[in-house]
């Protein structure tokens, strides 16, 4: 493997037709010789992160959801966070963007946003998306995922339902060969 794609967005192709993965923009949190993960960024669930946390946090109301992280163990939870200092040290998965990597964290994180003036932004992710060594790069060869760079704004952005739609533009004016959509067909 020649570079790593850790904290690169993956946005499926139109042809990706897989239940777990049409339309979605997964974040890679981890890419190398040995595989790689990601979590899909677009796809809340229905569970609410307060009752998901209940037996272990006590949490305030709010609507915030669990997000669909993959069909890799789903039973197991996962946050990405924006506090640095949070970090352990270790390298942010993209720009501004961290993984949560102790039970520690993951409870800092969670105190953290009872506060009231927090400006503390996270996801909690049920499951991952996980590819054996090579076969990630297998996919992309194939066309099966479009590349863009993952950051901030489109990890926490605040419609993840919009977050599709947003990377296939960013990746469309990146890449000017590609066909690109407009808002008004009468402009093709």
């Amino acid at each position: 493997m020649a570079k790593s794609l850790r904290g690169k967005c993956l946005v499926s192709a139109a042809h990706l037709r897989d239940q777990n993965f049409y339309k979605t923009v997964v974040l890679l949190v981890e890419h190398g010789d040995h595989g790689a993960m990601g979590l899909v960024i677009n796809r809340p669930s229905s569970i609410l992160v307060r009752n998901a946390l209940a037996g272990h946090f006590d949490l305030p109301d709010s609507d915030e959801l669990v997000f669909c992280g993959g069909p890799v163990e789903p039973a197991a939870l996962l946050i990405l966070h924006n506090a640095e200092d949070l970090s352990g040290g270790e390298c942010s998965v993209s720009s501004g963007v961290f993984i949560g990597n102790s039970a520690e964290a993951f409870a800092e994180v969670i105190r953290r946003v009872s506060c009231e003036d927090c400006d503390l932004q996270y996801r909690i992710f049920s499951g991952c998306a996980g590819w054996a060594p090579g076969q990630l790069e297998g996919e992309i060869a194939r066309g099966d995922w479009h590349m863009g760079k993952g950051c901030r704004d489109v990890v926490f952005h605040e419609d993840p339902y919009a977050v599709f739609d947003l990377m296939r533009q960013r990746i469309f004016e990146e890449h000017r060969l590609l066909p690109h959509t407009t808002p008004n067909p009468q402009w093709n």
